[in-house]
């Protein structure tokens, strides 16, 4: 099953690992057709007659068709915005740099969720600003500004940009996604394919609530993390990601994400929901990252340690087969403290079982914050330990 970009509980904090991740959820393509059933609201009272004269000087008569979606777009749709990353282009090594211009190096959407003063602050997904030089905001006039990021975080896929509000009048509302029911209306707002099809509209229904969407962050063919996302049909390519998921209310409750891409699959779509962004909005506003807590390990899968390391070098009994590997303690980590050594086997947090980096990670970034101390069993020269570690901040 393939997952592609289409240009993310609790805090969630970064941790000291062995891998270096680079980028999380490359990104978002939702797609599928599917029109819920939005009711028209008093069609004989909002349907107006409209005249229209051709050049022949016939008169027809046509009507204004009013309807939920209709109204919901007029609403909301302005506070979706383009958003544009900006590189300078390669230049050829014997050609002096300077004066080089930014081009445009792919395209996503954006929500304006806040205006304070001065300035209006959006929200997007960290893969469609991701490596940016300059950052490009168009408004539904076609008006061009230029934001500022103020942070971006990988696990979550998310990222804020601030921008000048003197050009800015509508703000999206954010809604509740944790009363979200599989086959409730839902609305798509962004920019698939780039500026040229900006504020294209799709509906289509809400087709899960909740669901775990493996993630490899570093592409090295493991996964590195859960996302917990909403499933949707509303039809999203890219240059959606980022953009709106809207409610028959009108309010955004969820992120546009990502897509399943597969030539079996259709209109399987998926948003990161706005209960689970709000937290993460917030941190990278106001500090420009999101904490979260660090063991001070750099750990490994023990399913990928072969057999005979197993027992020669980590000295395991032969029913221990799942577990996680800690091939480093940074310095003046908890873990240092703790007295965990290289080569130890975490086979526990907090009476849970821990089989993999993806649950070790998990349990600290969705049940555990800076200050917290973890219960952990570990395998050590055969026999288990049990180690008490205080959580610090990621480093």
């Amino acid at each position: 099953m393939g997952y592609y970009n289409s240009s993310e509980p609790k805090k969630k904090r970064t941790g000291y690992f062995a891998s270096s991740f680079s980028g999380l959820i490359a990104g978002a393509l939702l797609v599928g057709v599917a029109v819920p059933q939005f009711t028209d609201v008093d069609a004989a009272a909002e349907n107006q007659p409209r005249t229209v004269e051709t050049a022949s000087g016939i008169q027809n008569v046509s009507d204004i068709v009013t309807t939920d979606v209709t109204e919901i777009v007029d609403a909301t749709s302005a506070a979706v915005v383009g958003v544009t990353n900006l590189k300078t282009a390669q230049q050829n090594p014997f050609m002096p740099a300077a004066g080089a211009e930014a081009q445009e190096a792919g395209t996503g959407s954006g929500v304006i969720y806040k205006k304070d003063g001065g300035s209006a602050y959006i929200v997007t997904n960290n893969h469609v600003v991701e490596g940016a030089e300059r950052v490009k905001v168009t408004l539904a006039d076609e008006t061009e500004l230029d934001a500022e990021v103020l942070g971006t975080d990988v696990w979550t896929d998310l990222a804020v940009l601030k921008v000048d509000s003197g050009s800015i009048s509508t703000i999206a509302e954010f809604g509740d996604s944790s009363v979200l029911k599989a086959g409730e209306p839902v609305i798509a707002i962004g920019n698939p394919l780039g500026l040229q099809f900006s504020g294209s509209v799709t509906t289509g229904v809400v087709s899960g609530t909740e669901r775990l969407v493996p993630i490899d962050v570093n592409g090295d063919g493991t996964e590195d993390w859960q996302a917990e996302v909403l499933q949707t049909d509303a039809a999203i390519n890219p240059g959606n990601s980022g953009g709106a998921l809207i409610n028959s209310q009108g309010q955004v409750i969820g992120i546009n994400s990502m897509k399943i891409a597969q030539d079996a699959v259709e209109g399987i779509g998926l948003a990161i929901p706005i209960n689970s962004a709000v937290p993460i909005i917030q941190d990278l506003e106001a500090k420009g990252e999101v904490e979260r807590p660090s063991i001070g390990v750099s750990i490994m899968d023990l399913s990928s340690v072969p057999q005979q390391y197993r027992n020669s070098q980590l000295g395991l009994p032969e029913d221990v087969t799942e577990g996680v590997v800690v091939s480093e303690v940074a310095p003046g980590s908890g873990a240092e403290k703790a007295g965990i050594q290289p080569y130890d086997v975490i086979v526990e947090l907090d009476g849970k079982a821990v089989n993999s980096v993806l649950e070790l990670r998990q349990h600290l970034y969705t049940e555990a914050e800076v200050g917290d101390t973890l219960n952990v069993k570990v395998y050590r020269g055969g026999k288990l330990v049990d180690a008490k570690i205080e959580l610090t901040e990621s480093l």
